[in-house]
């Protein structure tokens, strides 16, 4: 049962397809694993609806119905998405027994194409942080290890829950959520792929807000293949959200066809900085070399606005978590701190009702729009975006796609307690394109001498997941897949 539990979301289906074995029995094979697993990447277990999907799956598959790709497949949910009946939390004291009347669109997308939903996967509070350790509900585990001393790592942030369990074999695929890089970074600590699309491409209904602006549902899965799939169910146009983008979604699969001839690939300057992991400059050379054998041009371009990313999203970010956050105050619904006065209970209720991160980032938030501050620093930050936006756009009047390192290092030790400036810098390199509302993509592409993932990701032009899809996928074919190197998984 366990070897179920490794085949990827298109041998899961063309296994039911033949009747090799039940989705009952692929369910039931995940939910074993998901009822004893130590990486705590699950914090609501949800098997009853899985296997009431499952059933479901099979007597469609009995009667020979049409083709679709999820029915019957094991997927968790980031506990940023709101379920209906079904508790979320996103991670927090403050939502600790919120269970919510209505379904977020993406999981109801994810559910109405047959997926059985196992649980809701752990997470950083409120989606802030890039390790998962700042989640109410303790701090989750990789299932990669350091080689050399046997230490246990993070798994990346926010979706951290999402990545490690799709890295476990816990699940086939997850949804996670992407604001400046969560979904990319843990996948790539975590081995896995995680794809981003364009800004507006997925319906935000639903999902707890952290900064509106930059939030976009992602997916993590074991191959790019895979996240086509996952991605081409949850996209596409939702009257309930304003920023919902009316362009029509295509069959994203059908474009995964490994011909990259004569696509420009561009390489930004910029990108090689301090701190940089000389493995991952050695990757990053090699797999240019192999897109060239495959028939793409590598160019060297700028986007000279680089360097402004991080201060820029972490001000952007701030300011409207200071605002999104705001609701949370006790009287209508959530944790409500005891208290004698209206006053105190407000104070009390937002003092222990949010962790440490979180509460930095709102009086952060809060000071950037104060009426003292608010030109100083969110206005100018807003223009720099801007700027941001536009190297983006004039470097994709000259090239196709652009290449660059998921992350700047491999995963850190779970013990180890990086500065939250640090921590910051691990976004580096998947800030910019969430900055400019960009799909992106992170593969794996090997190993580092202490045996953890190594990635790069692809960024493509706006509502081009299909082409970055495609050209990560002759990444993956080239380096291989990362996860299938994980013996201890």
């Amino acid at each position: 049962m366990n070897e179920l539990r490794k085949l990827s979301i298109t041998e899961m289906h063309d296994g039911l397809k033949r009747k090799d074995f039940s989705a009952v029995e692929l369910v039931e094979a995940h939910i074993n694993a998901v009822e004893s697993e130590k990486l705590n990447a699950f914090v609501t277990q949800t098997p009853e609806i899985a296997i009431e999907a499952a059933k479901a799956a099979d007597e469609h598959f009995s009667k020979q119905k049409g083709d679709i790709p999820l029915m019957g497949i094991p997927v968790g949910v980031k506990d940023l998405f709101c379920t209906k009946g079904t508790k979320t939390t996103a991670c927090s004291k403050m939502l600790e027994n919120f269970v919510p009347t209505y379904e977020s669109t993406v999981s109801d997308l994810l559910l109405k194409s047959g997926a059985a939903m196992l649980g809701k996967l752990n997470m950083d509070e409120f989606a802030m942080g890039s390790a998962n350790t700042n989640s109410y509900f303790g701090p989750v585990e990789n299932v990669w290890v350091r080689k050399s001393d046997g230490e246990k790592v993070v798994p990346g942030g926010s979706s951290g829950g999402s990545a490690a369990s799709v890295a476990g074999f816990l699940c086939a695929g997850a949804l996670g959520s992407d604001t400046g890089g969560s979904v990319r970074q843990p996948a790539a600590y975590c081995g896995v792929v995680g794809a981003k699309p364009t800004y507006g491409r997925c319906s935000r209904f639903g999902m707890i807000a952290f900064a509106s602006s930059l939030d976009q549902a992602g997916v993590i899965t074991r191959s790019v293949s895979d996240s086509a799939l996952m991605l081409e169910t949850i996209c596409g146009y939702d009257s309930k959200d304003s920023t919902s983008s009316k362009r029509p979604v295509p069959k994203f699969s059908n474009f995964i066809n490994g011909n990259i001839k004569g696509k420009r690939i561009g390489i930004p300057k910029e990108y090689r900085m301090d701190g940089i992991s000389e493995e991952i400059v050695h990757h990053w050379e090699k797999v240019s070399s192999d897109l060239k054998e495959n028939g793409a041009e590598v160019v060297d371009i700028t986007l000279p606005h680089t360097k402004c990313a991080i201060p820029v999203y972490y001000l952007i970010c701030s300011a409207e978590v200071s605002s999104n956050l705001a609701r949370y105050d006790g009287v209508r619904y959530g944790f409500r701190a005891d208290a004698d006065t209206l006053e105190e209970m407000y104070s009390l209720t937002r003092a222990e009702g949010f962790g440490k991160e979180v509460k930095r980032r709102i009086l952060i938030g809060a000071y950037a729009l104060s009426s003292g501050h608010y030109n100083e620093y969110y206005e100018k930050a807003q223009c720099i975006r801007a700027l941001i936006r536009n190297d983006f756009i004039k470097a994709f009047e000259k090239i196709d796609y652009i290449l660059v390192p998921s992350a700047p290092t491999e995963a850190f030790g779970l013990n180890e307690k990086p500065d939250p400036l640090i921590m910051c810098i691990n976004d580096v390199f998947t800030v910019p394109a969430s900055l400019a509302g960009l799909p992106a993509i992170s593969v794996p592409v090997g190993l580092s001498n202490e045996g953890l993932p190594l990635a790069l990701q692809v960024i493509g032009n706006y509502y081009d997941e299909a082409g970055i899809l495609n050209v990560a996928n002759v990444i993956e074919q080239n380096c291989g897949r990362v996860i299938e190197l994980n013996v201890s998984a």
